[in-house]
């Protein structure tokens, strides 16, 4: 891949989000384009010992980053976003608030942000809204206050139905936590429930996983991801792991955990439709995924939350207590940016489309990657009858190898 082209020297502290950050290039397509927002909550209670999120526990921060300001800064941004934009903004089509654990914010705070994209923003009247939450930092009422202030879809972090998981994963919530609180979301009047599964954690048996997968299906959730767990460097499992203290995730045992949630979860009436994500109908697919998966336009608001406006990227820096400052001086909180060459684009649409149920056109390939496709279909990861009707699209075994296929296409 050709190395991304920067468009303008890295922003310096001084730079302030004007309506020249944007420049012309980068505004093609701007009103025309599905356009949705991006809000990082950078808190936590503890460190989940796996996480390598930008996220900070209480001791972690300075004056001014705390919780109790957070949405006022977080607001802040999105001022300096909406005169980025201009008078003439894209209407925003969904909203998704991650983290960290956004719901350690009071509901009210949630609900100021979500204002205030309504009072600077063109907002489309199906707008998806989405909080991801802990099983353990929601009850009942501030559901309900979320729900009240326009949240549609809420994302609750499961990982598991086998309390020894939980505890491996630094996991504080208890095993029974996270359908209990799918039941609240579902009693405050959320459209769309998610739970998340990690699987393959070290001690996780077959009989944890295929309970874990019952819980799931004994929920009232229409939406259901589930991960491989990755050791990632730098985290306090891969320490456990260095040390001998656990084993690395084993890949044959993956891909049997990966098989069986397929199977599972298609018997119940959820079909896959990215590698990783399972959903009862199209409208129960997370639409704001959706909207990166297609590299359409979203503004990342939050310390180290990423952009993408017209082929223009940039990333926040990551601390809470300089982003902070940053935007009360009236400075870009952009600790760098980039432009995407064409070629950049193209491959990045490859490498994203080919994850989706939908697939992607073969014409959309290079010549090589077509005839590798072609040797894909004979090996069993891509779908004949889609390559007959000019589309790549995985099977069950090419899913699998998602990430080998992925880059033998897009070379």
């Amino acid at each position: 891949m050709d190395a991304p082209v920067p468009l303008l020297p890295a922003p310096a502290a001084a730079d302030r989000l004007g309506p020249d950050w944007l420049p012309g290039p980068a505004r093609e397509g701007l009103t025309s384009t599905p356009f949705g927002l991006y809000v990082h909550v950078p808190f936590c209670a503890t460190r989940c010992g796996y996480c390598d999120f930008n996220t900070y526990t209480a001791d972690e921060l300075g004056p001014g980053a705390g919780r109790a300001e957070y949405a006022g800064t977080a607001i802040a941004e999105l001022r300096a976003a909406a005169d980025v934009l201009g008078p003439d903004r894209p209407t925003v089509s969904t909203v998704f608030v991650g983290g960290g654990t956004p719901t350690l914010l009071p509901a009210d705070d949630l609900a100021a942000v979500l204002a205030a994209v309504r009072e600077l923003f063109p907002v489309a009247d199906d707008v998806e809204v989405t909080t991801e939450a802990n099983p353990e930092s929601v009850g009942p009422a501030s559901l309900a206050r979320l729900r009240e202030a326009g949240f549609t879809r809420v994302s609750l972090g499961m990982q598991s139905a086998a309390e020894h998981v939980l505890a491996v994963l630094d996991r504080r919530h208890t095993p029974g936590r996270a359908v209990a609180a799918a039941h609240e979301a579902r009693a405050a009047g959320f459209e769309h429930v998610n739970l998340d599964l990690i699987y393959g954690a070290p001690g996780e048996t077959d009989a944890d996983w295929t309970a874990s997968l019952d819980a799931v299906l004994a929920a009232p959730v229409d939406h259901v991801s589930a991960y491989a767990l990755i050791v990632e460097p730098g985290t306090r499992l891969a320490r456990r792991v260095a040390r001998g203290e656990l084993p690395m995730p084993d890949d044959d045992v993956l891909a049997d955990r990966y098989e069986l949630a397929d199977a599972t979860l298609r018997a119940a009436g959820f079909e896959w439709y990215e590698v990783s994500n399972w959903a009862t109908s199209r409208t129960a697919r997370c639409r704001h995924n959706e909207l990166y998966w297609a590299d359409a336009h979203w503004w990342g608001i939050g310390p180290g939350a990423h952009s993408h406006v017209g082929g223009l990227r940039w990333w926040n820096v990551k601390h809470p207590a300089a982003y902070a400052d940053r935007l009360a001086r009236g400075e870009s909180p952009a600790a760098d940016r980039e432009l995407l060459t064409d070629a950049d684009r193209a491959l990045e649409a490859v490498m994203l489309g080919l994850r989706l149920r939908d697939g992607l056109p073969l014409d959309r390939l290079s010549a090589a990657g077509r005839a590798r496709a072609a040797e894909a279909v004979v090996r069993g990861l891509l779908e004949p009858g889609a390559h007959q009707a000019g589309r790549a699209v995985l099977t069950g075994r090419g899913r699998l190898l998602a990430d080998a296929v992925v880059r033998d296409l897009s070379d």
